[in-house]
């Protein structure tokens, strides 16, 4: 074995000395032992690798979690406090009852992985680890198998038909030094929907899995704010399959935070179905570091892809996007869009780019771009000449720049939520 492959053995068993697979019954037992050996195979993630060439992924892998303390969100409320939604939440990775809102709610099955993995007989076994497994080719995701094989406790959700209201599952860190991974598994069934938000630091170091089947005619709309503790660091991922006429349509913002490495892979599976994917990223200091990885795969006829990603960036802080669109053969009709930008409100911080497309078919219409500049000075003289303060003008043009990342969201209630909290970080953060 060469040396750096007994490098990254030897880093991911020291990292599995520290753990131990949860208790549960004999499917999920196996899908764990599977994961783990799927990691051992792979090797957790160093700088070496490809994808990780702009991120560190050292502190994500560490055998402890880096101490993250505690942070005072002052008098900013919690997100989405006017709308009418159905609470879960999760002290440093465990359900907290007492705050939590009962989880019957006509349309959708609520449980906890922790409950679901004991029995003997549950729609869970079909899909705990499968997309996670499915999602490792073409390039390896080892913080995923990780998580598959470590992760005690999740939301279980299966919607049968449209869900009155939002479900939000609420990651409230408590404990400085606390490690925690959750592993979601959401169910969409035909002609049903579905709005997931999540919101809350989660952790010192999170690692989370959302594993997410959507099915002929159904919709998911997924909405995350990653936000407040500005030491915490997280490694998210969302594996999820998009049938026939479906949609599925996931949007994160995020605010602070040392390091946040989101991952999104989506197989479109079914005729005429959109997957969509868009984020905004804030960032303010070089201890920021933020990085988008995405990978779309078409396999049907006359689908839509979208990936949409705008970060602000200023004092030194990183910004990452990594995105792929692939078209098989046979995925005819093919509309796929991608679009990374970046605005670096000075001359210290930096965006690191890796768009690509990939494609079989033939009669397809796909394009990506990506970009990276500055305020522009022509319109912020404009608003300024008009009597706009110099900090106001400039928190206009960053509201302007993101506006299309936030157009993905369906509901407009939620979109304006998240366009309040982002007025909000700009005021705070001006010079």
């Amino acid at each position: 074995m060469a040396a750096p492959a007994l490098l990254k053995a030897a880093a991911t068993e020291a990292r599995l000395a520290t753990l131990a697979l949860p208790e549960g019954g004999a499917w999920i037992t196996a899908a764990r032992r599977a994961a783990l050996g799927r990691l051992r195979a792979m090797g957790l993630p160093v700088r070496r690798d490809e994808y990780w060439r702009y991120t560190d992924p050292a502190t994500l892998t560490a055998p402890e979690a880096p101490a993250a303390a505690l942070f005072d969100p002052g008098d900013e409320g919690p997100a989405f406090a006017d709308v009418d939604r159905l609470r879960l939440v999760l002290v440093d990775g465990v359900f907290d009852a007492a705050q939590s809102d009962d989880p019957a709610e006509e349309g959708i099955e609520i449980a906890l992985l922790s409950e679901v993995a004991a029995r003997d007989i549950h729609w869970a076994r079909d899909l705990f680890g499968v997309l996670e497994s499915a999602g490792q080719e073409p390039v390896a995701r080892p913080l995923a198998a990780l998580n598959t094989a470590i992760a005690p406790e999740g939301v279980v959700i299966r919607a049968t038909r449209p869900a009155r209201r939002p479900v939000e599952i609420v990651m409230l860190h408590r404990d400085p030094q606390s490690d925690v991974a959750l592993h979601h598994l959401i169910r969409v069934e035909e002609g049903a929907t579905l709005t997931l938000l999540e919101t809350g630091p989660a952790a010192a170091r999170l690692n989370s899995v959302a594993e997410v089947e959507v099915a002929p005619g159904a919709a998911f709309h997924h909405i995350r704010v990653q936000g407040r503790d500005h030491e915490r660091r997280a490694a998210t991922h969302v594996f999820a399959t998009v049938a026939a006429g479906a949609v599925f349509k996931s949007f994160t913002l995020t605010f602070n935070g040392r390091l946040t490495r989101n991952e999104s892979v989506l197989t479109i599976t079914g005729d005429a179905a959109n997957a969509h994917v868009a984020g905004v990223a804030l960032g303010d200091g070089g201890a920021f570091h933020h990085d988008d990885t995405v990978f779309i795969t078409h396999e049907a006829v006359g689908c839509e892809s979208r990936q949409v990603f705008k970060k602000v960036l200023r004092n030194g802080a990183t910004g990452v996007f990594q995105g792929k669109i692939l078209v098989k053969p046979g995925a005819q009709k093919t509309d796929g869009y991608q679009i990374s930008q970046s605005l670096l409100l000075d001359g210290d911080s930096q965006f690191l780019a890796k768009p690509e497309l990939e494609i079989y078919a033939d009669d397809v219409k796909c394009s990506h771009g990506s970009t990276s500049g500055a305020i522009d000075e022509r319109a912020l003289y404009y608003l300024r000449s008009r009597g706009i303060p110099h900090e106001e003008a400039q928190d206009l043009l960053v509201l302007a720049f993101v506006a299309e990342a936030l157009d993905e969201i369906a509901d407009a209630r939620l979109a304006d939520d998240l366009r309040g909290r982002l007025e909000g970080w700009l005021s705070r953060h001006r010079d």
